[in-house]
C-alpha cells in the first residue's frame, strides 16, 4: 500500500467518496459535491501551500483519501483527515495510511503538531487515533449537525516529540 499525489485523474474517486452519506456524515460534511464543482476547487487549491491530499492506494486500486489541511508553518500544525471506500474498510488501510501521512508531516513538513476532530460515537475511528498516539485534548460539545442532530466531538492531537519516541520513521511506502 502507498499514498501519492491526488491527481485530477483521481477526482472521479474522490467524488465517490463524497457522495457517500455513511462516510461523509463522519466529516460533518454535506454528502453532496457535484463533480464539476469538485475539479473547481481541486483546480482553486492546486498550488495552495495549506493543503497535501494524497490517494491511498493498493495494487493499482484507489481505496481511500488522506489529506493534511490547514497546514499553518508559523504555528507548525495542521489537522489531518482520512476516508476509506467501504468496501476496503476493515483491512488496516486506514491505520496504515495514516500513519504514512503523520510521517509526512512530520518528517517532511517538518511540523510539530498534527490534530483532528472526530465524532465521540466514531469508537473505529478514535481507537485508530489512540493507536498512533493521538491524545483527546477535549471533547467540542453540539459542534457538528450530522445525521438529523448536533453531535459533540473530540479534539485529538499529537505532538511531534511523543511521535518520535513511539516510530521507526519509515517513509520508504510514501511515493513521490
Amino acid at each position: 500500500m502507498i499514498i501519492r499525489a491526488l491527481e485530477e485523474t483521481d477526482l472521479d474517486f474522490v467524488h465517490h467518496l463524497n457522495n457517500e452519506y455513511s462516510i461523509m456524515s463522519y466529516w460533518f460534511e454535506e454528502p453532496y459535491q457535484s463533480l464539476s464543482e469538485l475539479q473547481s476547487l481541486y483546480k482553486k487549491h492546486l498550488h495552495d501551500e495549506s493543503e497535501r491530499r494524497f490517494i491511498i492506494e493498493t495494487e493499482q486500486t484507489r481505496i481511500g483519501v488522506v489529506e493534511l489541511v490547514e497546514i499553518n508553518f508559523i504555528h507548525s500544525n495542521c489537522e489531518i483527515q482520512i476516508i476509506i471506500d467501504s468496501q476496503f474498510g476493515g483491512k488496516g488501510y486506514a491505520k496504515s495510511a495514516f500513519k504514512m501521512a503523520i510521517d509526512y508531516a512530520f518528517l517532511v513538513l517538518n511540523l510539530n503538531k498534527i490534530y483532528l476532530f472526530v465524532d465521540v460515537n466514531n469508537e473505529k475511528a478514535v481507537h485508530i487515533y489512540k493507536g498512533q498516539n493521538f491524545i483527546i485534548e477535549g471533547t467540542l460539545q453540539e459542534h457538528f449537525y450530522a445525521r438529523g442532530e448536533f453531535n459533540d466531538c473530540y479534539v485529538m492531537g499529537l505532538l511531534k516529540k511523543h511521535w518520535v519516541n513511539q516510530h521507526d520513521n519509515d517513509l520508504s511506502q510514501l511515493e513521490p
